[in-house]
């Protein structure tokens, strides 16, 4: 929603419109508010993407690490990161293909955030909308519904005397005031903030790691079972298939041209946090892992792992808004009011998006295997296969290639080299994350539901000790007293 003193300028660059915003008052509100509340930067997409691929799959990637093992682990991150950065300049590439013909044809989006369901309708029919919009939202909603999951399991382990299905209701409200971030424009601050919290989290892992030393008698076993290994697998395929807003985060951006190489840049800082925090929680506690989805529950507690969980926190509240606010557009489109100039109004109307979330989470408490089971049934098809399938069948015709607004670049091996990629990623996910990936994180994900029970009070949380102990003056045994290293059959899975 712009303000009222934003005035809209358009440019022409090469067969590109573009659409510019530049404030015409000097007065000290509107610098503090352009500084804080309008992002539309190169910079800001950069953020935005670093900020929303890495949350709190930070925490789950050593649990990912004890089931693939450590070679296994760098490779599927260096590949799926490759393999994600690829699929999300496709995506940029139909966006501004899907713009540029639009505008062509005089549609004006100054009051309109394009979507991607809207880009495969306007490209390719309204078929491809349907699936296209199936798979976005559902993901997005569960993309959500993991966020307040991670906000539970996160906060036990600074207070433990209410259950994570209680903090799941508190997390739940709290959330639920994204509804007031009227668009991906007004995240700069909260992404920028949001990048510093997990680079000092990751950074915290890592040092803490190394700072503890192996566990006595630690094992790395990994990979032992298909099932672990493609669960694991499936969860980094996961971590980098965040693109699933980058349509929205370009159509925030004052020149959406820019963004082709943004996304590559975001996963090589990311890379920077998620290899080095993973590999080194896995070489201090190695199988352990396998039973302790969330890397917070294996470290002891300090002031420093404290502030490690706050800022995941305020980060996760972070990445629910950038997973529900394309919920929240649909949803503003589906009721005729995404055009509203009320922001509370909006924000009124969005809130029934809200409740099934916050219903999921209470559901499937399953923090860690239900990365998995997203992300090889929904992540496979929403940012991998579908617009890999998508740009193939947009430029099947020598017409429709040789008037392309954006023409491959030579070292992509133009639009031969294009197609074979696109076609191995297609049948990369679809047998290796869908079909391997989904075979493994379903049968796991069932086996939470058999141990733990639908609507589970507490998921993974330690024994409670009798009351003889538990009010015992008398110091407790190493066991009792560190609940992180009773026997794994005490635990789970």
């Amino acid at each position: 929603m712009e303000s009222s003193d934003k005035v809209m300028e358009t440019v022409m660059v090469g067969n590109y419109v573009e659409m510019e915003t530049e404030s015409k008052s000097s007065n000290i509100k509107s610098k503090v508010s352009k500084l804080f509340w309008h992002g539309g930067s190169a910079y800001d997409a950069w953020f935005s993407c670093a900020s929303n691929q890495v949350a709190q799959v930070l925490l789950t990637l050593p649990y990912s690490f004890s089931q693939l093992g450590m070679m296994s682990g760098v490779l599927f991150q260096l590949f799926y990161g490759l393999m994600g950065s690829w699929t999300a300049y496709i995506i940029s590439i139909l966006y501004v293909e899907y713009r540029t013909r639009k505008e062509r044809e005089k549609v004006d989006f100054r009051n309109h955030v394009i979507q991607w369901f809207e880009v495969l309708d306007g490209l390719l029919g309204k078929h491809w909308r349907n699936v296209g919009l199936a798979f976005n939202c559902t993901f997005l909603l569960f993309g959500s519904v993991i966020q307040l999951i991670a906000c539970a399991s996160n906060i036990y382990y600074i207070n433990d005397n209410l259950d994570k299905r209680t903090w799941t209701y508190i997390f739940g409200a709290c959330c639920a005031t994204t509804v007031f971030i009227p668009s991906f424009h007004n995240y700069r601050i909260w992404s920028f903030l949001g990048l510093l919290m997990t680079t000092y989290t990751a950074w915290y892992l890592t040092i803490a790691s190394l700072l503890h030393g192996q566990v006595e008698g630690v094992q790395h076993s990994g990979p032992t079972k298909l099932v672990l290994y493609f669960t694991g697998a499936t969860n980094i395929l996961y971590t980098f298939g965040g693109h699933a807003v980058t349509v929205e985060i370009m159509h925030a951006m004052w020149k959406p041209q820019k963004f082709k190489a943004i996304y590559l840049l975001a996963t090589v800082y990311v890379m920077t946090l998620t290899l080095p925090s993973a590999a080194a929680v896995y070489w201090a506690f190695g199988d352990l892992l396998l039973n302790h989805s969330n890397a917070f529950s294996l470290l002891p507690r300090s002031p420093f792992r404290d502030m490690a969980v706050i800022l995941m926190l305020i980060h996760q509240f972070i990445t629910f808004g950038f997973a529900c606010t394309p919920l929240y557009f649909v949803w503003e489109k589906a009721i005729g009011m995404h055009e509203c100039k009320s922001l509370c109004k909006r924000a009124a109307a969005r809130l029934p998006v809200v409740v099934p979330i916050w219903f999921l989470a209470i559901v499937f408490p399953f923090f860690g295997p239900i990365n998995s089971t997203v992300g090889s049934l929904l992540v496979s098809f929403t940012v991998y296969i579908i617009p890999a399938l998508a740009h193939i069948f947009t430029f099947k015709s020598a017409a429709a290639r040789e008037n392309a607004v954006e023409q491959p670049p030579k070292y992509f091996g133009r639009w031969m080299g294009t197609y074979i990629i696109n076609i191995f990623v297609v049948i990369w996910i679809l047998i290796v994350g869908f079909g391997f990936g989904g075979w493994a994180s379903m049968i796991n994900f069932i086996h939470q539901i058999d141990t733990f029970g639908l609507f589970t009070k507490c998921y993974q949380c330690p024994p409670q000790l009798p009351p003889s102990l538990a009010n015992a003056t008398t110091p407790l045994p190493p066991l009792a007293a560190n609940a992180t290293h009773l026997p794994h059959h005490l635990y789970t899975p």
